[in-house]
């Protein structure tokens, strides 16, 4: 552990001399025990260059791998070192669902529960929810991942919105048509999302083969769709109050079911914490509430 701290810090630094003051130790002290590094692994780890040091191949993986395993620990020793596990609860979730249907719900358990601190790690790389820290995700998909206990919330459909403004314009179109107009597509990291292509060939609509515009982000797509930009594909659970206030107008009759659902889950191997049910119950509490407003039925799929 000593060598790889001593490693990780000269590589932070691109230099032996550097980390050797960082660590309080000398330089020879330094090179050596990189050198037992490479010695044990068998590859180069840095390139000497001058007074600095360059990261190879090899040393980029694994300096990649120490930077994520010590953050970690410094998480842990931070939620540690807070103190009172029974009022922390670290909660994971998209960006897109945090903003569209967590948030704003919140107020309200704050209200119920001003004796808990939630910690709000909102990402859409999934590999973040697996961080020692977190206690409760919410997720999208079909409900089975390794090492979770999963517990369904509610379904979602999707269809397309666009501005008001952009659905008057294009009023005449169908369906089959859609594929003629500008269409605002999401990069989405998980397989389950619907994008355009899916959809429009659930609908029966030809296609040009490639979307117009490209968003890495649900938000950003929905502001240029409310910007008369074109249509993107929106999800009822996350949208469907902003077509009812009228920011987004839904666009043809095409509803198509999407293949999974969102689910609240936890490490099967980890006892929750207080804190963590009492957050667990009051998200299962709203999803009774929103699977009792059914989906619009679906046209396809």
């Amino acid at each position: 552990m000593k060598a790889l701290a001593i490693f990780k810090a000269s590589a932070r630094h691109s230099s032996l001399t550097v980390a050797a003051n960082e660590l309080n130790v000398t330089p020879g002290a330094v090179s050596r025990q990189v050198k037992a590094i490479e010695d044990e692994l068998g590859v180069q780890l840095f390139i000497r260059k001058g007074q600095g040091v360059t990261l190879t191949t090899h040393g980029e993986e694994l300096y990649n791998v120490l930077a994520s395993a010590f953050s970690r620990t410094s998480d842990v020793v931070k939620s540690i070192k807070r103190g009172d596990r029974a009022r922390n609860v670290t909660f994971a979730c998209s960006d897109v669902f945090a903003t569209m249907w967590l948030i704003p719900r919140m107020p309200d358990f704050w209200r119920s529960h001003q004796e808990v601190m939630v910690d709000h790690l909102i990402s859409d790389d999934v590999k973040n929810f697996r961080r020692a820290e977190v206690e409760l995700r919410v997720r999208y998909g079909l409900g089975a991942w390794v090492d979770e206990t999963a517990e369904f919330l509610f379904d979602d459909c999707v269809y397309p919105v666009c501005s008001p403004n952009f659905a008057e314009q294009h009023r005449q179109a169908t369906r089959t048509e859609l594929g003629e107009l500008p269409l605002l597509d999401v990069d989405w990291l998980g397989p389950d999302w619907v994008g355009w292509e899916e959809a429009l060939l659930r609908a029966g609509a030809p296609h040009r083969g490639q979307v117009g515009r490209r968003f890495g982000k649900f938000n950003v797509a929905l502001q240029a769709a409310m910007a008369d930009q074109g249509l993107v594909i929106g999800w009822h659970r996350l949208v469907g109050h902003l077509v009812e206030q009228g920011s987004l107008a839904r666009f043809t009759d095409l509803v198509i079911k999407a293949p999974g659902g969102y689910y609240v889950t936890w490490n099967t191997n980890r006892e929750l914490s207080p804190a963590a049910l009492i957050l667990r119950d009051w998200i299962r509490e709203l999803a009774k509430i929103t699977r009792e407003s059914p989906c619009p039925a679906p046209t396809v799929g």
